[in-house]
């Protein structure tokens, strides 16, 4: 898909790879998406600011996980220096992705009009909370506020207590990383065919909704209401839940289909007792009364032996701490050990193309100079850099 070929690595793998993204720096769904092409390959280089801000959650950089697998340098935007190293980038790059409010990079000189206009080419991706347009377009919010405006907030947590947020693993990295990562990767396979760029314009509250597609059509077929936790997905159903077990820790079970719930009964030992219909709403009170009473006589390991080997849809729910060392995430490599820091390995996989973490976020390989050499730009061009005002800690 990239427009021109680039030297390859030994760390470099991933079916992205030969694509250059240059990455404004940001936070939440922007650094999400550039930490997915990363991991699948493309060459992110990261523009940050040359200077500390208040980013609400700090986070120091050896473990600022998002910001893993590619390479750093600090530009000041504000300079006329700054600005023109950027073009100078945008120029050689395949896509570029910025996540700040409506307006900011076009007054910086650096939107969509200005970077299309050097390289016609260009993937411009840029992501918001609340879109580009519309009454709240310049307001200041995060994942908890998009998603509450789309009816998804809502519709988490317990049918007695307040919306539960879910992290911000649905706004975020769901409605916002992916859903931008999703939109630039279409917009090269369209290059492929058009020879030209186009800009990608996603928002959180967009992406929200999206998500709840599903949940929409099943309220339009009248089977989901809009009180939380009565409904069949949203913990509501007894056989869609979450209970406690002996050592107060828990489990989870999810046996939708009636062969799922049967073979469920039988491991609770509860398949020759008189229990309330399963679809029967009114009766779901006392199923789960008794689901959860029995819950309550082992614990969570012994369940897991209980239910190994059977088609109960059980899992058993596992801490940040447990969730690396259980088995199957083991066996599948699904976390890695990067820099003594462990995490979530690269996501989806492939077959020909496996992709991989370059390195963890404290390291930028290589320096600065070799990063921009690599990048095609001319030996006086690097001099001019270098004399300039851009690099602020180079």
């Amino acid at each position: 898909m990239g427009s021109r070929a680039v030297p390859l690595r030994v760390m470099q793998s991933g079916p992205l790879t030969g694509i250059k993204v240059v990455e404004l720096s940001g936070i939440g769904p922007g650094p999400f998406c550039a930490m997915l092409l990363s991991d699948l390959g493309a060459d992110v280089l990261r523009i940050e600011r040359p200077e500390p801000i208040d980013l609400g959650l700090p986070t120091p950089r050896e473990f600022d996980l998002l910001a893993r697998g590619r390479r750093r340098i600090p530009v000041d935007l504000k300079s006329a220096a700054g600005v023109a190293l950027v073009k100078a980038l945008v120029r050689r790059a395949d896509a570029l992705i910025e996540g700040f409010r409506p307006g900011v990079t076009e007054r910086l000189g650096l939107g969509p009009d200005d970077c299309l206009a050097i390289n016609p080419r260009l993937v411009y991706g840029r992501v918001t909370g609340w879109g580009r347009e519309g009454p709240l377009a310049s307001a200041a919010g995060h994942d908890i506020d998009y998603i509450a405006l789309t009816g998804t907030l809502h519709s988490i947590g317990s049918r007695n207590g307040p919306p539960i947020p879910p992290s911000n693993l649905v706004g975020d990295f769901g409605a916002g990383g992916v859903y931008l990562a999703l939109g630039v990767v279409s917009a090269l396979l369209e290059r492929g065919h058009s020879g030209e760029g186009q800009i990608v314009d996603a928002a959180v509250v967009d992406g929200a909704a999206s998500l709840m597609t599903g949940m929409y059509g099943r309220k339009a077929a009248g089977a989901w209401t809009d009180r939380r936790g009565e409904n069949d997905l949203d913990g509501g159903a007894p056989w869609y839940s979450v209970y406690e077990t002996s050592d107060a820790k828990y489990v989870c079970v999810g046996a939708i289909e009636e062969r799922f719930y049967r073979e469920l009964l039988r491991r609770l030992s509860l398949d020759n007792e008189n229990l309330p219909d399963r679809d029967d709403r009114a009766g779901w009170p006392r199923l789960r009364a008794r689901f959860a009473e029995v819950f309550r006589t082992k614990t969570r390991d012994e369940w897991t032996k209980v239910m190994a080997g059977s088609d109960a849809c059980f899992a058993p729910v596992l801490s940040m701490t447990e969730a690396p060392e259980h088995p199957h995430n083991k066996r599948r490599n699904t976390f890695v050990d990067v820099d003594g820091v462990v995490q979530p390995g690269p996501a989806p996989r492939f077959s020909r193309t496996p992709g991989r973490i370059r390195h963890g976020p404290a390291q930028a390989r290589p320096g600065l100079i070799e990063a921009l050499r690599e990048w095609g730009l001319s030996p006086d061009e690097i001099d001019g850099v270098r004399k300039s005002d851009a690099l602020r800690d180079h």
